[in-house]
Parts: structure tokens; C-alpha cells; sequence
């Protein structure tokens, strides 16, 4: 069993937590935080080892029973995934360095915090053995996954992408817009094309950034000219063929991201989380163009809590080289449900974490 260790215990890091005790060849190290907020106590709720990120006092306070800092989790793990605020995994990596411990960062970090910026689908590969690698944004994670497939079967010459953004997740209640509409930046393209680009080096990709006052999910507007001109139904097979892309049908009437997540909610998805990307079929659309080329169109919705999750798990298994990519994502897939979700999930069906006294 790889023991794992995950280091920041929000948004992200309670996901993963998670996502680890349920697969059949890890286990929970422990997990760190630096406040005894409410997700601390949720971490002490569940069994995970706790562990102070800085000052232990506090957590004595609250009547929170610790293992220690983080330097002796991140000693006990096996590989350590790194879910601590944008820039805080950068001031980590000596730490990690220091004991020789592969790290796992998120998207928030600048793509130099480690050599491979990683996602299952388009370049596992690259990842094995590396001693870090950085799991791409929830957006560049979303669009990963549909334009490797896209790529491979018919060649892409240029992506157009316009990305409309929650304002903050549910519980960043610091975050806005209030009410506006926000062009995020106003410069061209916005950072999530060099962030595709560090997936796919040679990928001819600009994109557009839009902030909204939601804290659903992001919609993205795609736009893929391909080098060759298949059919929209060839198209559609294709995606459907993804386990983590999952085409909408018209018939369930879920027309935007409230609803995709009443949905899984309703279905039993822990937290309401959508792992995979959610592409409305009835937007796929190719357009022959006139020189043996075409366009391709859709919709897709991405909810940034959930979609890197999966990839977090498969990178923990490419850095440490213990299974190749079709092993390790089917063994992510089968234990969270992936692939059986929203047109697929069956009424009442739930994916939870194993009970805690299953990690001892």
C-alpha cells in the first residue's frame, strides 16, 4: 500500500484524501493543516492522522489531538500530495526535497515547481518515474481531456476556447464579482493557453477568460479546427468512448451547471462532486470547412473542486512507477464511480471513503 500524505486539507485536499482511502493500493498517511477549522475537525472526524502545518497549540485548544508537523508527515509518507494554497507548494518543495519524498502539486503553482505538468489522459507517461510532477488547473484539466482524443484521431490546427469562471468556490466567501460580469484578464489569451501548452507543447491554443457571480461550476465555449473532417455523430462516438468526458443528453433537461449538480447530488455523488467533464450533447457540432479541414463545437461544464482529483490519484501512481496508465486510471475510475456518473449513475448510488478503521 503507498502511503500517502496530503498536505492541506481544503478544497482540494479533503477531495484527494478521500479519493486515496477509497483506492485499493493506498492508504492516508495523514493529512495537515495549519487552522483547527471546521475541516480539521472533519479530518479528526473521518480517523486521518492530523498534523499541525505550523504551531501545534491551537489544535491542543480546540481539543484536537495531533501527530506532529508537517515534516514528519511528509516523513512517513511515501509520496506526499501538496494542496495548500497557490504559491505555499513552492515554498514546500525544499521540504520534500530534503527527505526525499515525490510531491504532487496542484495547478495553482507556477508549472516550474516541477518538471512534468501532468494529466492522465494526455501525457501519463511523462510523469513516471519523475520525482514531482504538477497536476494541471480544474480548467486546463478540462480541456486536456478532450482535446487529446480529439488530437489523436483527427489532428488538431488551432483551439479557440472562451473559459466563463465562477467568481470562488462555495466556501470562499471573500471572493466576487457580487454582481458583474468580469473580463478575467482583459489581455489575450488569458493564462490557460500556455497552461494547455505545457500539456501539449506544440498545441496551437488561445483562449478567453470570463468571471461570473457563481460558485457552481466553470463553462467553457470550445472551438477546435480540425485537420480533417469527420461526422458529428464520429465526433460524438468518440467522447462518449471517454470515461471521463461524459456527453448530456437532451432528454434529462439539464440545462446549465445548477442543475448538473442538483443531479449529482440527487444521484448520491459525495459532496455533489463531478469528476468528469460534463459536454452537452446536443451543442457537439463539426462544420466542413472548404480545404479539408473542419470546425468543432461544444459546450462543456467543469467543476473546479472535483475534475483534478482523479489526476491527483494517478499521478501519486505514475511518480512512484507502480502502475502503467490504463491500470492506474481504471483503478481510480472503479473505486470513486467514474464513468458511472450523472446519464449513467443509477438512483441512490454513492461513492464514499472506506471507514477509517479500514487504513489501519
Amino acid at each position: 500500500m503507498l502511503r500517502v500524505g496530503i498536505n492541506g486539507f481544503g478544497t482540494i485536499g479533503k477531495r484527494v484524501a478521500d479519493a486515496v482511502r477509497a483506492q485499493p493500493d493506498m492508504t492516508v498517511a495523514g493529512v495537515a493543516k495549519r487552522t483547527p477549522d471546521y475541516e480539521a475537525e472533519i479530518a479528526h472526524d473521518r480517523g486521518y492522522p492530523l498534523f499541525a502545518a505550523e504551531d501545534e497549540r491551537p489544535f491542543a485548544a480546540a481539543g484536537l489531538d495531533v501527530c506532529g508537523r508537517v515534516r514528519q508527515l511528509v516523513a512517513a509518507s511515501d509520496v506526499v500530495v501538496d494542496a495548500t494554497p497557490a504559491g505555499v507548494g513552492a515554498q514546500n518543495r525544499e521540504l520534500y526535497q530534503d527527505l526525499d519524498t515525490p510531491a504532487v502539486y496542484q495547478g495553482g503553482e507556477d508549472a516550474d515547481v516541477a518538471p512534468v505538468s501532468f494529466n492522465a489522459r494526455a501525457n501519463y507517461d511523462a510523469a513516471v518515474g519523475a520525482d514531482a510532477v504538477r497536476v494541471v488547473s480544474c480548467n486546463t484539466t478540462g480541456l486536456s481531456r478532450v482535446l487529446a482524443p480529439l488530437d489523436e484521431r483527427y489532428g488538431i490546427e488551432k483551439v479557440r476556447a472562451t473559459l466563463v469562471r465562477r467568481g470562488g468556490d462555495p466556501s470562499q466567501t471573500g471572493r466576487g464579482p457580487i454582481n458583474d460580469t468580469l473580463p478575467d484578464p482583459v489581455s489575450i489569451p488569458s493564462h490557460h493557453a500556455p497552461d494547455v501548452q505545457t500539456v501539449f507543447p506544440d498545441l496551437a491554443i488561445d483562449t478567453m477568460g470570463m468571471k461570473v457571480p457563481s460558485t457552481l461550476m466553470h463553462t467553457h465555449a470550445v472551438n477546435v479546427t480540425l485537420e480533417s473532417v469527420p461526422s458529428t455523430d464520429s465526433v460524438r462516438d468518440l467522447l462518449a468512448d471517454e470515461d471521463r468526458l461524459l456527453l448530456v443528453p437532451e432528454r434529462l433537461g439539464i440545462d446549465g451547471a445548477g442543475k448538473l449538480k442538483e443531479y449529482t447530488r440527487d444521484a448520491g455523488r459525495p459532496r455533489g462532486d463531478v469528476w468528469e467533464n460534463c459536454i452537452w450533447a446536443e451543442s457537439l457540432t463539426v462544420e466542413p470547412l472548404a480545404d479539408g479541414r473542419a470546425d468543432c463545437y461544444l459546450f462543456q461544464a467543469i467543476h473546479q473542486e472535483a475534475d483534478v482529483v482523479p489526476e491527483s490519484v494517478d499521478a501519486v501512481r505514475a511518480i512512484t512507477g507502480v502502475a502503467d496508465r490504463d491500470v492506474s486510471v481504471r483503478r481510480t475510475n472503479e473505486a470513486l464511480g467514474i464513468g458511472r456518473g450523472l446519464a449513467g449513475l443509477d438512483p441512490g448510488h454513492s461513492v464514499r471513503p472506506r471507514d477509517a478503521a479500514s487504513d489501519d
